[in-house]
């Protein structure tokens, strides 16, 4: 019997140690469900992969990046993250080298015929659990329909906003110098700003009214407390501790380690922080002091996927769980899906899009509505696991301030420096 095998019974579209990278391109949207740009890395063998950039992010920040990726093999995902990582830091500037490895992860998932979850050593769920992020009402009852609504359509898990928000026009709830209210620039623990007990005792009432609305068997979270002090941070947590919070979220800047500390540990609520943060070694000062319940990163911030994984399991050696935020197109949701399909200490996957009708449909060859009763279904197609985008649709959602659609980049061809970080 003949045994040879022939190119004829041999899958060619895609020959791995010969895929290069022969350009990058962006198309800045908004509404989906904020500003947000999606990344389109072309190779040589027709292979397409997608990322995207944080929302409310320059598209700069990946475009920087091209003339360092062009010729580069795209299944080399961790030789050409350690040679982009430099040019990432926290918060949004973090957005082009994340969203740039999602998309690495896609094309490298295309090229060896696997899901991206397959690249960071497999799964440990089918299903993805969503948690919904809602925008506050003043008026509780209100606030708690909005969140029942959420519940009605499947989300286990909710989370609103509790803060200073609710509390400017409350005779008596705050102390805050001049200007106050609209200074969106300073530190906590620098603006003056101090919640009496009067406004403690208002923020307590808002979620003891939500919680009688939407019950006490779901998860719910809070966020956005404002830009207070650490000691006004306390008193508000042990106010909120009879309502069996998921967690209370960014009370103060992720870099004061210390202050996190100490409000871990006084207050009975678990404390969450993260989202701006890049890379695992930005995480690593709160992780290793224990100075929160919960890790937060948006992995379009904190690197993209493979890094976010390691940052997942770092967590988990030190006995914290790991949510994700998100704000994002089904692009980065997806990137998210896998990644958290693959993190043992996963908690929830953020959805800001509850709002957004036409939200399912900016990519193809996934379930209408992506996320059915909570949750979304694992993929087991390659890369990120969706079939394209729908560029038509795409095109009606562009950014006006910079409609760029997946125009050519070639100005950023010859963009380069003396890269080196020693000598």
């Amino acid at each position: 019997m003949n045994t040879a095998i022939t190119e004829e019974y041999v899958a060619t579209a895609s020959r791995p140690s010969k895929l290069r990278i022969t350009d990058l391109r962006v198309a800045n949207l908004t509404g989906v469900p904020f500003r947000s740009s999606i990344i389109r890395i072309d190779t040589n063998q027709g292979l397409t992969g997608y990322g995207e950039v944080r929302d409310q992010a320059s598209a700069t920040y990946a475009l920087v990046l091209k003339s360092r990726l062009v010729g580069e093999n795209p299944c080399n995902v961790d030789k050409i993250f350690r040679k982009i990582k430099q040019f990432g830091h926290h918060g949004r500037q973090g957005g082009g080298v994340s969203g740039v490895e999602m998309a690495l992860m896609d094309l490298a998932g295309k090229a060896y015929g696997v899901p991206a979850y397959a690249l960071i050593g497999g799964r440990f769920r089918d299903e993805i659990r969503c948690y919904a992020d809602t925008p506050s009402l003043p008026d509780p009852h209100a606030m708690g329909a909005r969140l029942l609504d959420r519940r009605r359509r499947g989300f286990t898990m909710l989370k609103m906003d509790v803060g200073v928000e609710l509390l400017w026009d409350v005779p008596g709830a705050l102390i805050a110098p001049p200007g106050a209210r609209a200074d969106l620039t300073t530190m906590h623990p620098f603006t003056g700003i101090q919640v009496t007990a009067k406004g403690v005792d208002h923020l307590a009432s808002y979620v003891d009214t939500v919680r009688s609305v939407v019950g006490y068997d779901i998860a719910l979270a809070a966020d956005h407390f404002g830009h207070i002090a650490l000691d006004s941070c306390i008193r508000i947590g042990r106010a909120l501790e009879p309502f069996t919070l998921a967690w209370i979220e960014d009370l103060i800047p992720w870099q004061l380690t210390d202050q996190w500390r100490q409000l871990t540990a006084a207050v009975a609520v678990p404390t969450c922080t993260g989202e701006d943060i890049y890379l695992l070694e930005g995480f690593r000062p709160l992780l290793d002091a224990g100075a929160i319940r919960v890790v937060h990163p948006d992995p379009a911030t904190a690197g993209g996927i493979a890094e976010t994984k390691r940052l997942g399991d770092y967590a988990q050696e030190r006995g914290i769980a790991m949510a994700l935020h998100l704000a994002a197109s089904p692009i980065a949701t997806m990137a998210c899906v896998h990644l958290a399909a693959a993190t043992e200490n996963f908690l929830a996957l953020e959805h800001h899009a509850a709002e957004v009708e036409f939200w399912s449909d900016l990519v193809t060859g996934l379930p209408r509505p992506l996320i059915q009763n909570g949750h979304i279904t694992v993929p087991d197609t390659p890369g990120l696991g969706f079939g394209d985008v729908d560029e038509e649709l795409l095109g009606r959602h562009l950014d006006p301030r910079d409609p760029v659609f997946f125009a050519e980049t070639t100005h950023w061809d010859a963009e380069s420096s003396h890269d080196r970080l020693w000598s």
